[in-house]
């Protein structure tokens, strides 16, 4: 394993922390990642904006989503890695930028599918300091499908996908994978609480440690979600421990083309507003 270079990443600290507190003040405040790497098919609302911070014993995150267009969600995350179980430290951080596009769901509204892609890859998918120095150097998509089972008391999410990342480890090579994630959320008593679990991983030539994910996850309104979760490696004891997330969704307001608007009229606007300049 690579020896990380703490001065470098005591620099990098101060990045990040500038890099989280933009974020917090360029976002204005069912069931995106949250501490879970699986997610659902859904894209929120035309115009709402979603924060996610999410603190934990290896990984805390900052992730703020953005619906400017319907169906479509613009995201971007910032990971910190803690490798050594000192709160007062942290071994690097990492971000990611990924797209959404929900492109179909069901009658119901309580099942679909949606493609994402990006670069940057959630901590998990990676192996040892990989985890952070080949996160960003990573391009992936997935396909996010949700079924739901029993009448809606339960609720799969799978998400199949593969990745690319350049310059990876020692060797520096390319090296590909096949991203998995599956996620059973059972709500046994009460539509807004629901008790999770979760698979995931990546094989190929970037291959990682298979995870788990166990929690409860609490929906007390249509603006916020609650979930303490527990994760753990299957053959190693470096997975990523207790975590605590709250999701926070604004009412729509970040809507390009206007809110509320059909289609029809949101094509107005772009017209309007990119229509060529008349010749004089």
């Amino acid at each position: 394993m690579k020896h990380v270079n703490r001065l470098h990443f005591n620099h990098l600290s101060k990045i990040k922390w500038a890099f989280i507190l933009g974020l917090l003040f360029c976002s204005t405040s069912q069931i995106l990642g949250q501490q879970f790497s699986s997610d659902s098919y859904l894209s929120k609302p035309h115009g709402m904006v979603t924060i996610i911070p999410t603190f934990g014993q290896r990984n805390s995150m900052l992730m703020s989503g953005f619906s400017l267009f319907p169906r479509w969600e613009f995201t971007i995350a910032a990971y910190t890695y803690n490798n050594d179980g000192k709160a007062a430290t942290d071994d690097g951080y990492s971000t990611s930028y990924f797209v959404k596009y929900m492109f179909y769901e069901n009658k119901a509204k309580t099942g679909g599918a949606a493609f994402k892609f990006g670069t940057g890859l959630f901590p998990g998918y990676l192996s040892g300091e990989d985890k952070l120095e080949d996160a960003f150097k990573t391009y992936w998509f997935n396909f996010p499908i949700t079924i739901p089972l029993f009448n809606n008391t339960l609720q799969w999410d799978l998400m199949p996908g593969a990745s690319l990342t350049f310059d990876y480890g020692e060797q520096e090579k390319t090296a590909s994978g096949l991203t998995y994630a599956t996620r059973l959320a059972w709500y046994p008593f009460h539509p807004e609480v629901s008790i999770v679990g979760e698979v995931f991983g990546n094989t190929g030539q970037a291959a990682s440690i298979p995870e788990y994910k166990l929690g409860l996850r609490w929906e007390p309104s249509p603006h916020a979600v609650i979930a303490i979760t527990y994760g753990q490696e299957f053959t190693d004891n470096n997975g990523a421990g207790f975590e605590f997330g709250v999701m926070l969704f604004t009412p729509p307001f970040a809507c390009i083309g206007g809110c509320g608007k059909t289609k029809a009229e949101r094509k107005g606007w772009f017209k309007r507003e990119f229509k060529k300049p008349e010749k004089l």
